[in-house]
């Protein structure tokens, strides 16, 4: 491991090698986004240059796209790959039924929609992204642009009748002007301290016209690996007992 790593990477790192374990010749995979999955993106290269492997990835963002493409993964489209075998991603934050929130790289909408797609996903995230209750880490919500105020409103009225914490609703920038996705949105974060209720919470936000998306994926993630500072790994699987046995095969003592 090379010295020059923080602790943190170290934890990330962890992660994303025990990923690699899970990918078999011939896959199409969903590559994430955000600092844990470029790691399995970089490691996911070493592993095709050394000639065992041959994948195909489908990237869900434009900052992975550049990543993969630069480190020579070939990738497609998910039009032209269909459905995936598996989609590795990482998490802002995640709790004990594996539900998160993602979102934090503005590429929550790309990810969701992969995530759907594919047989299987399993999130790589260092242990400071797991939580008791979800929403100390802003909630991202993906809005169109046409009438971005109304819907921030519409937002606020929504929060007031959930089970959650706080209320404010802000708009995110890019230096001075609003970002703007790769789907040419907006965002929208919600700080909300805690979130009762995520399910229920994401139904209501996508009842409302203005809403693309949420960052809420609820029952999605099949497999949580937990990096840790120490190089090992922790494996937490949600009601999917059939690849339980391969994941816990090698698990760290």
């Amino acid at each position: 491991m090379p010295n020059s790593l923080t602790s943190a990477d170290i934890a990330k790192r962890a992660a994303a090698a025990r990923a690699l374990n899970l990918v078999e010749d011939g896959m199409k995979i969903g590559l994430g986004t955000g600092s844990t999955a470029a790691w399995f993106v970089r490691l996911l290269s070493e592993r095709l240059h050394s000639g065992d492997l041959s994948v195909i990835g489908v990237a869900t963002s434009s900052t992975t796209e550049f990543l993969a493409k630069d480190l020579g993964i070939p990738l497609t489209s998910l039009d032209k790959a269909g459905q995936l075998d598996l989609t590795i991603d990482g998490t802002d934050e995640f709790d004990a039924g594996l539900n998160l929130i993602k979102g934090g790289g503005a590429a929550l909408l790309q990810e969701k929609i992969v995530a759907a797609a594919s047989r299987r996903l399993v999130i790589v995230a260092d242990d400071s992204k797991r939580v008791s209750e979800l929403g100390a880490f802003p909630l991202p919500v993906e809005v169109v642009r046409f009438g971005v105020d109304s819907t921030r409103i519409a937002i606020e009225e929504i929060l007031r009748t959930q089970d959650v914490s706080g209320t404010e609703v802000v708009l995110r920038r890019k230096r001075e002007d609003p970002l703007i996705t790769d789907e040419g949105h907006h965002i929208l974060d919600l700080h909300l301290g805690r979130i009762g209720a995520p399910a229920r919470l994401a139904t209501a936000l996508n009842s409302l016209p203005g809403v693309v998306e949420t960052g809420l994926f609820i029952g999605m993630a099949e497999t949580v690996i937990v990096g840790k500072e120490d190089d090992t790994t922790t494996i937490l699987v949600r009601d999917a007992p059939m690849d339980a046995s391969e994941l816990m095969r090698n698990e760290d003592a």
